[in-house]
Parts: C-alpha cells; sequence; structure tokens
C-alpha cells in the first residue's frame, strides 16, 4: 500500500452549496416515527443535505463513487463509518442557503486482527445564514475483504442502568428509506446478496449516521434542550436480522451518555451529548 500516496490527498478540500428544502426533513421524521419538527432543524439532519450525486458510471461495484476523488484511492474493498464529533453554532432552518467546505485532515495506516486499517478524517464546515453553524469530524475506516471462517472481534458489553431505552427493528425497508433520504448508493444497506456473499456480512448493516441519528433522537423525546456538542464511535455493526436497543442516562454537567447495543447486550456503538 502506497502511503506516500495516499497522504498527498491531506489538506484537499472540496466546497458544495445547497439549501435546506422541507421534503428531506418531513420524510427523516417519518422514518423515525416522529412528528416534523417545527423549529430549526435538528442535530446531525444536516446529513439530509450535500449528497453525493455520482453518475451512475462513475460508481463502484460496492455502490459507493470509484477510488480517488476527493477521498483517497484506498486499496481495501470494506468501507465503514467509524465515528464522529460535532460542534454546533448556530441554528439551520427549511429555505436556508447552506454551504459545506470539505478538507481530508488526516489519512493514518493501522495493524489489526484482520491486516492493515485505514483511517481517513475528514473535517466539514458548514455555515449558514449566521455564519458557521456546524462543525463536524468524519472518520472513515478501510478494511480487509473478511476472511472465509472469520470470527468477529470479542464484544464489549453495554454499560447497564439505562435511563432511557428504545428498542428498534432495522428492517428492510427503513434501512432503504434512509438510503434514500442520503441518497447512499452502499450496497449493503439494502442488497442482501451482495452483503452476505461478497462482503461476507450475515445481514444488511445499519447505517453508522443512522445509529447516530437515533440515539439523539432517543435524547431529544426526553428534553428540548439544545445540544452544544455530540461525539460517537462505532465499536461493532449492527445487522437488519435482530432488534437492537438505544439507551441513555444523563449525567452531570449537562453530558448525557448514550449507546447502541445489540439484542444479546454487546455494545455496538458509544457516544456522548454535550446539553448547552
Amino acid at each position: 500500500m502506497d502511503l506516500v500516496l495516499l497522504k498527498s490527498w491531506v489538506g484537499r478540500q472540496e466546497r458544495l452549496d445547497d439549501t435546506v428544502t422541507a421534503f428531506p426533513i418531513a420524510g427523516l421524521a417519518a422514518t423515525l416515527d416522529r412528528p416534523v419538527p417545527a423549529g430549526p432543524l435538528p442535530p446531525l439532519w444536516h446529513w439530509l443535505y450535500f449528497l453525493p450525486v455520482v453518475p451512475q458510471s462513475e460508481l463502484g461495484p460496492d455502490g459507493h463513487a470509484k477510488r480517488g476523488g476527493f477521498l483517497p484511492p484506498v486499496p481495501l474493498p470494506r468501507r465503514m463509518w467509524a465515528g464522529g464529533r460535532f460542534s454546533f453554532h448556530a441554528p439551520l432552518r427549511t429555505g436556508d442557503a447552506i454551504s459545506r467546505t470539505s478538507t481530508i485532515a488526516d489519512v493514518t495506516l493501522k495493524s489489526g486482527r484482520a491486516g492493515d486499517l485505514v483511517f481517513v478524517v475528514v473535517r466539514h464546515d458548514i455555515s449558514g445564514p449566521q455564519g458557521l453553524a456546524i462543525t463536524e469530524e468524519h472518520d472513515i475506516v478501510y478494511r480487509p475483504a473478511a476472511a472465509p471462517g472469520e470470527a468477529p472481534p470479542p464484544p464489549r458489553p453495554a454499560p447497564e442502568g439505562a435511563v432511557w431505552r428504545r428498542d428498534i427493528t432495522a428492517d428492510d425497508v427503513l434501512l432503504f428509506r434512509y438510503s434514500a433520504l442520503t441518497f447512499n448508493g452502499y450496497r449493503i444497506h439494502y442488497d442482501r446478496r451482495y452483503t452476505t456473499d461478497v462482503a461476507g456480512y450475515p445481514g444488511l448493516v445499519v447505517h453508522g449516521p443512522l445509529l447516530a441519528t437515533l440515539l439523539l433522537d432517543l435524547l431529544g423525546r426526553q428534553t428540548d434542550a439544545p445540544i452544544k456538542s455530540f461525539s460517537f464511535r462505532a465499536l461493532a455493526p449492527i445487522f437488519d436480522t435482530t432488534p437492537f436497543a438505544a439507551c441513555g442516562i444523563p449525567g452531570e454537567d449537562g453530558r448525557v451518555r448514550l449507546w447502541a447495543q445489540h439484542q444479546s447486550g454487546a455494545l455496538a456503538m458509544e457516544a456522548e451529548a454535550v446539553l448547552g
């Protein structure tokens, strides 16, 4: 793997412009079984905008854009959303003209149980009528293909004592609707034959951003307090084969601990929100 080539992408930028339109908000509200929000765009719902409009002829076999555009051409087949960090500075509302400047902040090579892993950090600065509205750091991990019979890493147990809990069934309809709303062509979220036969997963994979959105949706069902910052880290995939739970515990100084756990009690995603 040519790490020097991959690191040459650091500093590369891309700017996109968009408008906060009403339909995606109504669509995501319906997908989450909640009323259409009447006020500012809820946290993480900015993922409904700046969508990757890639011509069909420029897609790779996995449904993503072919490697080597804005993102570096990492020669590993499996790409996952590993985590993210967000600061919310100003609200965005329907009708706002918005812009996003994206920068490749870092490219790192690490070794894991199954071989080399490449981590790419992308920084997004999203602005609206009041100036900078959201700062986001997006962690992407690229992994080797699964080896035949490869066992997953030992699971971490989820925290105990959840004050809030919502049990969720992420069926293929939910995953399709979220893929459609975010124009996400990655086949592991809706193409069961590709997911099991090619990618080597036991079922359709629940989107990392959808899990993070469901965690903040759980928080939003408990409090109307504004969210100052949010961070999450994906630890293990969740599949559509079994239900899972979104859980939370309020803490001190406006900090809230959130997590998603498998039906078995294994931890899939951990997160923290800071109320402001």
